[in-house]
């Protein structure tokens, strides 16, 4: 009973696990005209009755307002809106091959495919293979004065990725932006958003960092993210990404509301904001009479004078005779006797004809045939070219490494946090996917405001987008969507689901201990309460013998009996016992019902 109730308790928690699994993945929605049949009407027959299902009410949009003033905010609701607020880059790309440097990627503010909001209305890149830029002010610049920076923005990838970016520049605030000019080389403070190329899927955090001393920028890139990203490329779903700079130096970056990194700014970025202390002497040079060899050839070795260079490696055995037998006259090989000249040959064209060559029959029974030679051996004199064997180098004094100074370029920067100010919000993409939407950017101090505001957008779109797919999604794959994102519960399915399977076979197949009861129904062996009764039962028909016999009972027959009846009466009990043993033993070696001793009874005369 133990193990069926903890049986029972595994898997009660293995359906709980999967259900709570199918309800919370999201999954790969191959193909969005199969959605759009879903959300259509069906028809179910069920014992002759059409049930028809009703098409899923999308809600409508209603535009998302932040809860306070923020410093930019874009729902793109409104192409007049667009129009006004957004410019599109008219410059080229440094670099770029002429033909495709142009920035002239097509950009189109409308409806998504399939999509969740009725009336909702997009950001989206619609060309492949070309370059792309567009780019908006702010409300008023971000200065990083000492309250948290928050980045918020939608993506979705209504055609997969393959190679491309979805990622945002913001631009570094200058007295007047030429929006127009914006490329590759426009300054910018942080470059925040996914990006992929073949198996290789980021999620970028990029802030450039001034030099107080040289004045010089570079660009400090994030750790990569420890969770999977990898289905956010493919499952052509909207996801939210959020970026977190803290004034304690700290970032978080989240997607979907689910942390994915997070870190400190002085500590977690390649290269480091603050450059070492100490660093190798560029003008040091290693010295000309550095020894850094660790061994070296014994100078004292010379070479023995019975060390000949000039033996071979091997030699012929001067041992060897020719075996008894050995054909020499006789050739390996010999024309084929059965061969015959093609009709086609052409003697002028093809030459003379030859019959192929085939082994000689004659060499099978044979040693050998042909020439003989003997065998060659290992040459006991060869030593090889001598050399002198290796010792520790006396004047050996290590790796030569440059001595170490202080460093020059050397600064200490305890607020990296304290960035250039951002004035300006641009997306610079290339891509060789399209149909990449974006929406509902928000650039804020408080965290709260921007959840506030994913919860009047993006929530309700996750929600109408998982309603929509969950129809036809499957355990397993609710299963695989689950572990995609959270690989530590393949160990908890593991547990819940296939423990319980194993152990039911284990328990099923492993031998069970025989029922002793069964076994003597099964081969009417006797039990020890059974031969007692029937031993029992053997002395008292023994004593009612010899009562009938002594007595006479009350019988109307001869009452007289002598003492020799009385003898022989004996006897026949004894035999009978005898008897009544012999079948009992019987009964014990045969299987058969009828000698049962549970259906014998004890003979009486």
């Amino acid at each position: 009973m133990r193990f069926w109730r903890v049986l029972l308790l595994l898997s009660i928690v293995g359906l709980v696990l999967v259900s709570v699994a199918k309800c919370d993945a999201k999954v790969d929605d191959e193909d969005e005209e199969e959605e759009d049949e879903e959300d259509g009407q069906v028809e179910v027959e069920d014992e002759g009755i059409e049930v028809e299902q009703q098409p899923r009410q999308k809600p409508r949009y209603q535009r998302p307002v932040p809860k306070k003033p923020v410093f930019f905010h874009e729902p793109f609701d409104s192409l007049d809106s667009f129009a006004k607020k957004w410019v599109f880059s008219e410059t080229k790309k440094d670099g770029a091959d002429e033909t495709i440097a142009k920035y002239d990627g097509k950009w189109v503010v409308e409806e998504p495919k399939s999509n969740p909001i009725e009336g909702d209305l997009g950001l989206i890149l619609k060309s492949k293979a070309k370059h792309h830029a567009v780019s908006s002010l702010m409300n008023k610049a971000f200065d990083f004065s000492g309250k948290p920076f928050v980045m918020q923005y939608e993506v979705r990838f209504q055609n997969g990725m393959d190679c491309g970016g979805a990622y945002v520049k913001l631009l570094s605030h200058e007295p007047k932006m030429d929006l127009k000019k914006f490329n590759d080389k426009t300054p910018y403070t942080i470059m925040f958003g996914p990006d992929k190329c073949g198996m290789d899927s980021k999620m970028h955090f990029i802030f450039r960092h001034k030099n107080p001393k040289t004045g010089e920028i570079e660009e400090k890139h994030a750790k990569k993210p420890t969770a999977n990203i990898d289905s956010y490329f493919t499952d052509r779903k909207t996801h939210l990404y959020t970026l977190v700079v803290n004034p304690d130096q700290t970032f978080e970056m989240l997607i979907d509301n689910g942390l994915v990194n997070k870190g400190s700014l002085l500590t977690d970025f390649s290269p480091p904001v603050n450059p070492p202390k100490e660093i190798e002497d560029p003008n040091d040079k290693k010295p000309a009479d550095w020894d850094n060899r660790e061994k070296i050839p014994d100078p004292d070795s010379t070479k023995p004078e019975d060390w000949d260079e000039d033996q071979p490696a091997t030699i012929v055995d001067p041992d060897a005779t020719q075996p008894e037998g050995w054909l020499e006259d006789e050739p390996r090989l010999v024309p084929d006797p059965e061969a015959t000249k093609p009709e086609d040959w052409d003697d002028e064209m093809d030459g003379e004809w030859e019959a192929p060559l085939i082994d000689n029959p004659k060499c099978k029974e044979a040693p050998g045939c042909g020439e003989w030679e003997p065998p060659t051996i290992p040459n006991p004199k060869h030593r090889g070219k001598w050399s002198a064997p290796m010792i520790d180098n006396p004047n050996y004094k290590g790796v030569w490494k440059p001595r170490t100074i202080e460093n020059p370029a050397y600064f200490e920067d305890s607020e990296p946090y304290k960035m250039t100010p951002i004035g300006a919000l641009g997306l610079e993409l290339w891509s060789m996917s399209d149909e990449i939407l974006f929406d509902n950017f928000i650039m804020t101090d408080d965290l709260e405001v921007a959840k506030e505001f994913a919860a009047a957008s993006w929530d309700i779109k996750s929600n109408e987008e998982r309603a929509a797919s969950s129809a036809g999604r499957t355990i397993f794959e609710a299963i695989k969507e689950a572990t995609d994102k959270r690989p530590w519960l393949w160990a908890v399915f593991i547990i819940v689901v296939v423990l319980p399977v194993v152990l039911i076979v284990a328990y099923c197949c492993m031998g069970k201990p025989e029922d002793v009861s069964a076994r003597r129904k099964k081969t009417d062996e006797a039990s020890p309460d059974d031969e007692e009764e029937e031993e029992e039962e053997k002395k008292k028909d023994k004593e009612a013998k010899k009562a009938d016999v002594g007595a006479g009972g009350d019988g109307e027959g001869d009452s007289k009996v002598t003492q020799a009846d009385l003898e022989a009466t004996e006897d026949d009990v004894d035999e009978g016992e005898e008897a009544d043993a012999e079948e009992d033993e019987d009964a014990k070696k045969s299987p058969s019902p009828k000698k049962s001793p549970r259906r014998r009874k004890a003979r009486k005369e």
